[in-house]
C-alpha cells in the first residue's frame, strides 16, 4: 500500500466553490447541481456585458442558431436567454472527422440590476449575435439633496 497520494489541485469540490464564488461575484445564478431533477445546458452561449448611461447591454454569440429558436424573458429580475443551437448531423453521407461544437439547449440568465426597468427590456437579433438592451430607470438616476441648515 502506497502512503502517497497524487495532490489534485483542481479536485471537485475546489473547483465548485470557486465557480460559485466567482458566479456570485458577477451577479450569476448558483450553479445546478447534477443531482437536482433540472435540466441542465449542454452548452451556453458566451456574452458581453457593458453599461452606459442610458442602458445595459448584453451581446450573447448565438453562430447558427435562427432567430425563432431564441427566447428572451424578464421575470421577477432575472433576464434570462433560452433556446437551441439544432445540429447538422442529419446528412449522413459525410465522413466527420471532429465535432468540437456544442448543440441543443442553452440557457443563461442574470439577475438585473435595481436601476433596470424590466418593463422596456428589447432585443434584437442579427448575424449570429443576440443584442438584449436594458434601459435604466429614470427614477434611478443620482440626484443630488439640498440639506437644510437649522
Amino acid at each position: 500500500m502506497s502512503l502517497l497520494q497524487k495532490w489534485n489541485p483542481f479536485g471537485t469540490t475546489r473547483m465548485e466553490g470557486m465557480q460559485e464564488r466567482l458566479r456570485g461575484a458577477f451577479g450569476l445564478s448558483p450553479l445546478r447541481r447534477s443531482n437536482e431533477n433540472i435540466s441542465v445546458s449542454d452548452w451556453a452561449p458566451i456574452v458581453d456585458v457593458s453599461e452606459g448611461d442610458k442602458e445595459y447591454l448584453i451581446k450573447a454569440e448565438l453562430p447558427e442558431v435562427k432567430r425563432e429558436d431564441v427566447n428572451v424573458s424578464v421575470d421577477h429580475g432575472v433576464l434570462t436567454i433560452s433556446g437551441e443551437r439544432k445540429s447538422g448531423h442529419e446528412e449522413k453521407t459525410k465522413k466527420r472527422h471532429r465535432i468540437e461544437r456544442s448543440y441543443g439547449r442553452f440557457e443563461r440568465s442574470f439577475v438585473l440590476p435595481d436601476e433596470v426597468d424590466g418593463t422596456r427590456v428589447s432585443a434584437d437579433f442579427k448575424e449570429g449575435v443576440l443584442n438584449v438592451h436594458l434601459p435604466k430607470s429614470p427614477n434611478a438616476k443620482p440626484k443630488s439633496i439640498d440639506i437644510n441648515a437649522s
